[in-house]
């Protein structure tokens, strides 16, 4: 039985993530599709991440001639975890396309287990709800053998006599180390290469070492892996790291996971097991503040070649940090940075406005905490309101048409606020702009104080203070119109 795999995240429907061009390959996708390779299938992919339309699949069914289409969303990558209607576009197109070649289809995604409903509207057979790869082998086993019952496969939704059922939801796997290393060799991954060498200068792969987050922020979604946390072994990470550096010569680690190193000793461990190893790499993790000051993270961290810590620090008023139930604290985010910083890692800060009850002066203290803290990056959203979140309940009777935004750079506030909409779009702008003239600014006194740092890069960031100042003023001028 031939199975084709693909999934919907077209790099090219997000013009803000085409332009930056720093693409991971699915890493979810190609971990289902080596399980199945695993027990006997002929598995197949189809990657979409530099694809123009979906119309691309079309050529593929005629060449490969599938029994069975998956269409599987990489569930590590946060960007498919915003629904983002392009995609799921491009998804119905594909469903369409196989069921006129006679495919059994089985969707997995976050956009599916929240509206299975419309994606069984577009001929899809079965989506699975939650974590996939056992319900899928099992799927792909009862059609396989004509034996499917489908009542007693947990964890999926699909339709009978015009009637939508779901199963009840099966439990999640536990013990990790037995799936078996994602199927990379079905990738392109000199494409990926050489898209990030372009972009960047070096090449980046992505690796999972957990999943799950067991932390409770009201507007964070998990419809795949869900509140547990459930982690690999360092023995088992480190082998498939020597298998990737062995294979494909990486650069630089993106350790996906929501949270990296939650249980206690597991950093330590894996730093020395990589250094035992001989592994010499770069890496960026996920983490939070408060984590990061416990078990002595930090040293084995950079130990390990840790380059990048992104946090979710998302307000500089601890209001709205209590309002979204972080758990953290302005102290807390402070001190990680800090700690960061005397380690030589770079501390990376999520931000996000427009929670509820934001007003310009919880604003205001979000730029007091750059303006102080002054991290190495800036990742800024809106809010965004994801089903199941306690946040989504809170305000979906304002969600009217729209509850979807076509890609990630297009920031609409889909619910009332304190500010209207186009006041956010503009915020967006002026933080970017603020930041950059912090930034500059802080490198040109660094130079006066520090002539040790002199370098270029460092010398045309503090040349640009007066072009940055400039253009924050102006940003400034224009949001203060629409307050």
């Amino acid at each position: 039985m031939r199975v084709l795999f693909t999934h919907s995240y077209y790099l090219r429907f997000d013009p803000k993530q085409w332009r930056i061009m720093q693409p991971y390959a699915p890493l979810g996708t190609i971990y289902a599709a080596s399980l199945l390779r695993e027990k006997g299938y002929d598995v197949y992919l189809h990657d979409v991440m530099f694809a123009e339309n979906a119309e691309t699949l079309l050529p593929v069914l005629q060449s490969v001639k599938p029994d069975i289409l998956v269409i599987y969303d990489d569930g590590f990558n946060y960007l498919t975890k915003m629904c983002l209607t392009n995609m799921r576009e491009a998804a119905f197109r594909m469903s369409e396309m196989a069921k006129q070649f006679g495919c059994k289809v089985i969707v997995s995604s976050s956009d599916s287990t929240d509206h299975y409903n419309k994606y069984l509207d577009h001929k899809a057979d079965y989506i699975i709800i939650g974590e996939a790869e056992q319900t899928l082998l099992e799927l792909v086993d009862g059609i396989k053998n004509n034996s499917l019952s489908e009542e007693n496969t947990l964890g999926i939704a699909y339709r009978r006599n015009e009637q939508t059922l779901k199963t009840p939801a099966r439990p999640v796997m536990t013990d990790l180390d037995t799936l078996p290393m994602p199927a990379w060799d079905l990738v392109n991954v000199e494409q990926y290469r050489q898209a990030w060498v372009q972009s960047s200068g070096y090449f980046s792969m992505n690796v999972g070492t957990t999943r799950g987050c067991p932390f409770k922020c009201n507007w964070c979604a998990k419809p795949i892996y869900g509140n547990r946390y459930n982690a690999r072994t360092p023995e088992n990470v480190v082998a498939e790291l020597k298998h990737l550096k062995a294979k494909y010569n990486f650069d630089h680690i993106w350790f996906c996971d929501d949270i990296f190193g939650l249980k206690p000793g597991w950093v330590k461990q894996f730093a020395k097991l990589a250094h035992d190893e001989g592994l010499q790499f770069k890496f960026k993790i996920q983490s939070r503040a408060d984590l990061l000051l416990k078990d002595e993270q930090i040293q084995p961290l950079a130990a390990a070649g840790c380059d990048t810590v992104w946090m979710g620090a998302e307000s500089g008023s601890q209001k709205i940090l209590d309002a979204m139930d972080k758990g953290t604290t302005i102290e807390q985010i402070a001190e990680a940075t800090s700690l960061l910083k005397q380690y030589n890692i770079k501390p990376a800060f999520f931000l996000q406005f427009g929670y509820p009850g934001e007003t310009i002066d919880d604003i205001q203290l979000t730029l007091d905490m750059i303006k102080k803290l002054k991290p190495a990056d800036l990742g800024i959203s809106v809010s965004y309101p994801l089903p199941g979140t306690k946040f989504y309940d809170k305000v979906k009777e304002q969600l009217q048409s729209k509850t979807n935004w076509t890609d990630s750079d297009e920031l609409v506030l889909m619910f009332e606020n304190t500010y209207k909409p186009e006041f956010y779009k503009e915020l967006h702008r002026y933080v970017h702009a603020f930041y950059k003239k912090t930034m500059s600014l802080g490198t040109a006194k660094e130079l006066l104080l520090k002539p040790i740092n002199i370098n270029f890069k460092n010398i045309y960031t503090a040349l640009k203070f007066p072009y940055y100042l400039v253009k924050e003023m102006r940003q400034k001028k224009a949001l203060y119109k629409l307050l």
